[in-house]
């Protein structure tokens, strides 16, 4: 038996996820600026955030597009070369 692959990334990635994610990476205050809606601005939660987008197709999808941009960002970031190379500390004394 073959396991079906999805080719949608946000296959298994819930809203709540999503939302969280954006918050971790943004914080509200800078996420209510990259996205307009007041459920960001004004005592944001992920709950009311959650009610709002789900009930908001235009909104949910400007989340699930910056969650995206966001995912593209993380891959394209350049590796820290210490935690590459494992003989990259080898060098570094100790003091």
């Amino acid at each position: 038996m073959t396991a079906h692959t999805s080719k949608d990334p946000l296959h298994g990635v819930t809203l709540e996820m999503q939302v969280n994610a954006l918050v971790d990476r943004y914080g509200w205050n800078e996420l209510s600026k990259i996205i307009k809606i007041n459920c960001f601005k004004n005592d944001p939660s992920v709950k009311s955030s959650l009610k709002f987008l789900r009930r908001t197709p235009w909104a949910r999808a400007e989340v699930e597009a910056l969650y995206l941009d966001s995912l593209s960002d993380d891959a394209t970031e350049e590796p820290d070369v210490l935690d590459v190379n494992p003989w990259a500390n080898s060098r570094i004394t100790k003091s």
